[in-house]
């Protein structure tokens, strides 16, 4: 009589795949060898840029066209501002109807919306950098100036084209109370649309001062930026803003140009 066969101890070899047992689970969080990963920032980092500068040359061609139509069109036929001779402004409004909605609608509504466009893409340009350089604060500070600007734009033209509507109908009843309107009306959308350029100054400088310390957006472009930023400043007193509201919209379309130009470069 043989003897009972012994147990064997269980093997401490895995059984191979494919010979009988399961392929081990995948783990979902594991890349699987050879796969390539594809980083979809670079392309739209160059999608904003290439929409940056775009709004750039927008933002320049609105510039040429307030201060062209000013100078070559309007004042020649008798423009004054409202704070001057409101009756006078109000009769070249009522008379200029259609031509002054056209400026307000070019200048500030569509210049504002480009501007929206801009200041996002200069961010993204500046934020690829900012982080090295400790400067993240000042990088969201200048973003965050730039919109704010950007939405003062906006609401001084839609006072300006609402306050418009409202006065031309005023004024076929009330002559005198229509002036009154009129010229508060102007006061509201020139403190919001540049009267002063302060928060347009303090975006164009911070921006200049970034693009300098990163060489993100060129040494030429931070120059001007700067330069910008203190024109602009100059507008709160009241003996040089007159001056120094002209040069900061002259100066600032060669800015816009200068930022197109770099958005479309390919920077490190």
């Amino acid at each position: 009589m043989s003897a009972p066969a012994q147990p064997q101890p269980p093997s401490s070899r895995r059984p191979r795949p494919g010979r009988g047992a399961p392929e081990p689970a995948a783990d979902p969080h594991e890349t699987p060898a050879g796969a390539v990963l594809v980083d979809p920032a670079p392309s739209s980092r160059g999608t904003a840029a290439r929409a940056g500068a775009v709004a750039a040359l927008v933002k320049a061609a609105t510039y040429l066209l307030g201060l062209g139509l000013v100078g070559l069109y309007l004042a020649p036929r008798g423009f004054v501002e409202a704070q001057g001779d409101p009756e006078a402004s109000l009769a070249f409004l009522l008379e200029h109807r259609v031509l002054l909605h056209l400026w307000y609608l070019a200048l500030y509504l569509v210049g504002g919306g480009a501007l929206v466009v801009l200041v996002l893409a200069v961010h993204q340009r500046l934020r690829g950098a900012a982080g090295g350089l400790a400067l993240p604060t000042a990088t969201a500070t200048a973003t965050a100036l730039g919109l704010v600007w950007a939405g003062l734009l906006l609401a001084s033209g839609l006072v300006a084209l609402v306050g418009q509507s409202a006065v031309a109908d005023l004024a076929v009843v009330d002559r005198d109370l229509a002036v009154a309107t009129w010229s508060s009306v102007v006061v509201v959308q020139d403190a919001l649309g540049g009267g002063v350029e302060v928060v347009g100054a303090a975006w164009v400088f911070l921006v200049g001062v970034l693009a300098l310390r990163s060489g993100r957006l060129g040494r030429s472009l931070g120059v001007v930026g700067v330069g910008l930023g203190v024109v602009g400043a100059l507008t709160l007193v009241p003996a040089a803003a007159d001056v120094a509201a002209t040069a900061f919209g002259l100066v600032f379309i060669a800015w816009f140009v200068l930022a197109a130009v770099e958005l479309l470069r390919t920077r490190p």
